[in-house]
């Protein structure tokens, strides 16, 4: 069995693959008298190629378990995808660079809760991977016409272990 090691998502190990979405570092703007904080410009939405257009979606996604089997990833090659999630609970990611599929290049992270992701044009992921609780996510992505999705099978399974999260 082909374990994959899960890193703590930071901004920097995961710039390859888009923008983590966190209010920690993030540029704040005071609005309403001073009643509210504006958390400023946390991803790059781009969704605009083949006149596309953005779409805000909730998904609920149902608890995986782990050990998880990771056999298939996605890509959106017109747009990005942001996934901001409505609760303070840990999810998992899987990712891989844009281009072609090179299983070598997978990488895992565990969120710290609150944090999201925009996933990049083009970048390979795996489907929403909740755990513990069913979990609900704002999702930010894109709408229009052309093909939009590509779904490719890896030739040899990766597993997301206990041990992995722990690493």
């Amino acid at each position: 069995m082909k374990t994959l090691a899960i890193e703590p998502l930071t901004r920097e190990a995961f710039a390859p693959f888009g923008d983590v979405v966190e209010l920690e570092g993030a540029k704040q703007i005071p609005l309403n008298l001073g009643t509210t904080i504006r958390y400023h410009d946390l991803a790059t939405v781009d969704v605009g190629d083949k006149g596309g257009r953005p779409l805000v979606n909730l998904f609920r996604g149902q608890p995986r378990t782990l050990p998880f089997e990771v056999k298939i990833l996605e890509r959106h090659p017109l747009g990005s995808q942001v996934f901001v999630p409505l609760h303070d609970k840990p999810y998992l990611i899987v990712v891989a660079p844009v281009g072609d599929l090179d299983p070598a290049k997978v990488r895992a992270f565990v969120t710290s809760g609150w944090q999201g992701v925009n996933y990049a044009k083009g970048v390979w992921h795996h489907p929403l991977i909740a755990f513990g609780d069913v979990s609900d996510f704002i999702v930010v992505d894109r709408g229009g016409d052309g093909l939009n999705l590509n779904e490719q099978d890896l030739h040899e399974s990766l597993w997301l272990t206990e041990d992995a999260l722990s690493a």
